[in-house]
């Protein structure tokens, strides 16, 4: 590969050692790489409307005990689908981190104390499951929503703004609070656990507001980051289109570690205020038109050292960090379980410890987990249910990773290399990549076949005739190869290479046969151009016998000799179809393959040898009008195309029970004449033709089956045994 420049990455992108990345298969990097896009994800956050919730100062001061205060000043930052759904191909759900060129990164409990100022220490966020939404919101909210408003246990985010964005100034204590938690739902289920199911949030999360005090003392930070982990992981397997969870918070942890679509900022980061997604916050600009998936995904491709700041908070001004967070910032280093009700994620720094300024050596295996399906039966605590999860987040204080001064981070990348998934997108196309293996494999082939066999043991003269075979079949179907492809080939490149001439049907147009086996089959663009069937034969028979003319089979086959008579190049001539005798058409026609067939399939000119083997085609052919009858009163004297394949790749109508003679070409020519090779050499079907017989042999034998009676022309389509498959 070295020697022809073509990247290592293109022929296996990883991983080499499959024992980190165990699901590759189900990735989305698998269909990608399989030529499978499916596009820009659809980004589920509902943040548009949270400007419009008019809050009093009780009610502020209520949002602040529950310890939302800070992510309640967030504005709706407009997302980038295109770079999440970039970022999302690099998520591996096994390690719950980013695998990008410069090694493992991932959003850690500390981006999310910087970025939200959510607490990341505290009580896991868990409780009790609801399955009906009436009896939680009438305790909590005062009210219950009816039918239109909520399914399961999900309320529409359109009922709480509708009945409680703005609390009446003289609302008593009781009517603040329930004001209030329906703000704080609303404000949780539009960001941190935005969901996929439109506007809708779970009212599990209602009986946690119920004491706001003891709401401040949740880890809501940490439950957030389990919700993206999350949906993180299940938007990276391919089967998936949607992604939900806090998409402000990956959206902006991006612009500040990575150099890729950040946009520029119309102020001087110097006035930054905390949470630092506000950094964000106002007009920006930028160029973001036309940045698509693919754009996103070369630049992670391709993405340096340069363009990762590792450490993107160390020069921001720490005075505005807020105490209680500031206090917590050791356990963003602890290796735990994040929990948010049924959902449990692994958070592992030791494996980006770049991130907290600490080499990185190569981190210990991640312990294989099933992510499970917990019931969300109503009235059902799932504490119950996790306790292994919970046991380890109780534990959190004594997991937390510590730095090593003699790692070797080549060590380590030497080591993730093998490991990891290294590009997303191909380095080149599959079509190119598909012509640079026919080469090689040809080439096999001319080796195989100029092998000098003399003195070679037995053994070894099996193993050369093996590899021959090996090459040829593999060459079998291939544009240039050894041995002929069919005419869908010459239809497909032709129709990329010509202009919009048209060959049209001079008698009624049939519509092709439903039965047809290649009608209705799509294929790629990288397939088309190498699918086809072949012939191969070795010479033109014209044969009689007892006045008997048994068959007139116009086949295809490679050139040999100096008598061959037709073109030497495949796909400069197409349309004329040899049709199959068996499909039951009354006469020997060559017709378009639909009522108006696009003639953009000549890829090349004709030179004038081309023409004046055409000529002499014509001399050795007997025309139809000279076969007594052979066309109008006969079920079979067709010159047919010996592959018995009637499918796509032939330029033919195959409907059965097309009774008109005559040949379906627009030419100038008489209707009569043209069941013979004719001069306008462009309607032939592209095809290698070997006649190695005698050309004054051919003209004699064509004489003497002009002379053949009629009844005896009958046996053409019933002596098929000689031809060829």
């Amino acid at each position: 590969m070295e020697e022809i420049g073509i990247d290592p990455c293109a022929a296996n992108p990883g991983p080499i050692d499959p024992s980190v990345l165990y699901d590759q298969e189900k990735h989305v990097s698998s269909a990608v790489w399989d030529g499978q896009e499916r596009g820009a994800l659809r980004c589920h956050e509902h943040t548009s409307k949270l400007g419009e919730w008019r809050l009093t100062p009780k009610q502020i001061e209520l949002v602040e005990k529950a310890g939302f205060g800070y992510l309640r000043k967030i504005p709706a930052i407009s997302l980038d689908n295109p770079l999440i759904s970039a970022l999302v191909e690099r998520w591996r759900r096994e390690t719950n981190t980013f695998h990008f060129t410069v090694g493992e990164m991932t959003v850690t409990l500390q981006d999310v104390a910087f970025l939200l100022g959510l607490a990341i220490d505290g009580k896991p966020v868990i409780g009790i499951t609801y399955t009906t939404c009436g009896t939680v919101c009438e305790k909590y909210l005062g009210k219950a929503p009816d039918s239109t408003y909520a399914s399961g246990g999900m309320v529409k985010l359109s009922w709480l703004k509708e009945f409680f964005s703005q609390c009446p100034e003289n609302a008593s204590i009781e009517e603040i609070e329930y004001h209030t938690r329906a703000y704080l739902l609303y404000l949780v289920g539009s960001t941190i656990f935005s969901t996929t199911t439109g506007n809708k949030v779970p009212v599990m999360y209602l009986p946690l507001f119920e004491n706001f005090e003891e709401a401040g003392r949740y880890a809501w930070g940490a439950a957030a980051l389990a919700f993206l982990y999350r949906a993180l992981g299940n938007a990276s397997v391919k089967s998936q289109s949607t992604i939900c969870g806090c998409l402000t918070l990956l959206q902006c942890w991006s612009y500040y570690h990575l150099n890729i679509g950040r946009p520029k900022l119309n102020r001087d980061p110097i006035h930054d205020h905390f949470p630092f997604v506000l950094r964000w916050k106002g007009k920006q600009s930028g160029p973001t038109t036309n940045r698509d998936v693919v754009f996103y995904r070369k630049a992670l491709d391709s993405l340096e050292p340069c363009d990762v700041e590792w450490l993107p908070y160390k020069y921001m001004d720490s005075t505005v960090i807020p105490v209680e967070i500031r206090n917590t910032l050791a356990l963003g280093r602890s290796k735990t379980m994040l929990i948010c009700f049924d959902k449990a994620e692994r958070h592992l720094p030791n494996r980006v410890l770049r991130q907290y300024g600490i080499l990185q050596p190569i981190p210990e295996d991640v312990e294989q987990w099933v992510r499970k399906s917990r019931g969300v039966d109503g009235g059902v605590d799932l504490s119950g249910k996790m306790e292994s999860e919970l046991s380890e987040w109780e534990d959190r204080a004594l997991h937390i990773v510590e730095g090593d001064d003699d790692a070797d981070e080549n060590e380590y990348m030497v080591w993730y290399m093998r490991i990891t998934r290294k590009v997303v997108g191909r380095p080149i196309s599959l079509s190119s990549e598909f012509q640079r293996t026919i080469g090689g494999v040809r080439e096999i082939s001319y080796l195989a076949d100029t092998f000098p066999l003399k003195g070679l043991q037995p053994e070894q003269f099996e193993l050369i005739t093996r590899i021959r075979s090996i090459a040829q079949e593999c060459l079998r179907d291939q544009v240039g190869g050894p041995i002929v492809v069919s005419p869908l080939v010459g239809t497909e490149l032709g129709k990329r290479s010509r202009g919009k001439e048209r060959v049209r049907r001079k008698a009624t147009g049939k519509r092709k046969r439903s039965n047809d086996p290649m009608e209705g089959h799509g294929v790629s663009e990288d397939e088309s151009q190498y699918c086809g069937m072949v012939v191969e034969v070795d010479h033109l028979h014209l044969q009689h016998e007892d006045n008997e003319l048994h068959h007139l089979p116009l086949c295809t086959t490679v050139v040999e000799g100096e008598n061959a008579l037709l073109l030497e190049e495949p796909n400069k001539v197409d349309d004329m179809q040899l049709r199959d005798a068996t499909d039951g058409i009354d006469a020997s026609q060559f017709c378009d393959e639909s009522n108006d067939i696009d003639n953009s399939n000549i890829p090349h000119t004709i030179s004038e040898i081309d023409l004046q083997n055409a000529e002499t085609i014509e001399n050795v052919i007997p025309q139809s009008s000279d076969l007594p009858d052979a066309t109008n009163d006969t079920n079979g004297s067709e010159i047919h195309n010996t592959n018995k394949i009637p499918d796509d790749s032939q330029l033919c109508n195959a409907t059965d029970g097309v009774n008109d003679p005559q040949t379906q070409v627009a030419t100038d020519d008489n209707e009569s004449e043209t069941h013979h090779a004719t001069e306008n050499i462009s309607v032939l079907q592209p095809s290698y033709v070997a006649i190695n017989i005698d050309q004054q042999t051919v003209k004699a034998e064509a004489e003497a089956v002009q002379q053949l009676p009629h009844e005896n022309t009958e046996d053409l389509p019933q002596q098929g045994e000689t031809s060829v498959v």
